[in-house]
């Protein structure tokens, strides 16, 4: 699996706090069950 950094991400969504909030969604949404 490729590494990814903030830097990378950050060129997709602009807003780092926006990232995090986008981060954790992920998160929860593939610790119920959603497919990676």
């Amino acid at each position: 699996m490729a590494r990814v950094t903030v830097e990378d991400c950050v060129l997709k969504v602009p807003n780092r706090f926006e990232l995090v909030l986008l981060a954790a969604q992920r998160a929860r949404n593939i610790s119920r069950g959603e497919q990676l």
